[in-house]
């Protein structure tokens, strides 16, 4: 089995600016390629989880995300890290309805949990929202492996 840190995006990853659609308007958090690079060495595979509550607004189309994504992506490995997958929740409850994957909720987790082969126990979480450390409760991994986060440039 595999073990995976999963990030939040927006105010992990990223300054949380508030629905971050555009490369222009995407700034790293100081010091993530150093920690992304600290745990893939102890053979943690890397994931990012997180809501884009902006496409369910209207506020920017899927094929926003997935450019802004594929950037973000190709900006880790220019710094030597091997992003897994991105999960992404596209949902808002007020547009969309429920779902399983808008953390709180664990889908997210619980979908990389199955495509990698993912120990659980072993998982690290790191979040800027106690939603993040909901989602990873809820998926059952141990709340030592829970971290609220937020970053300097916020």
């Amino acid at each position: 089995m595999n073990k995976a840190l999963f990030l939040a995006r927006d105010g992990v990853i990223n300054v949380d600016k508030v629905h971050v659609s555009r490369s222009d308007d995407f700034e790293f958090a100081e010091g993530i390629f150093e920690l992304c690079r600290k745990y893939q060495s102890e053979g943690y595979l890397i994931m990012v989880i997180t809501n884009q509550a902006g496409i369910a607004k209207g506020l920017y189309t899927e094929d926003d995300f997935l450019k802004l994504t594929a950037w973000m992506v190709e900006q880790f490995q220019i710094n030597s890290v091997d992003i897994s997958k991105v999960y992404h929740c596209p949902h808002h409850p007020d547009f969309t309805g429920p779902c399983q994957c808008r953390k709180p909720n664990p889908g997210m987790i619980l979908q990389a949990v199955k495509e990698f082969d993912l120990n659980i126990s072993e998982c690290v979480l790191i979040g800027d929202k106690e939603t993040d450390l909901e989602a990873g409760k809820r998926a059952g991994m141990p709340e030592s492996n829970m971290h609220l986060y937020k970053s300097e440039n916020q």
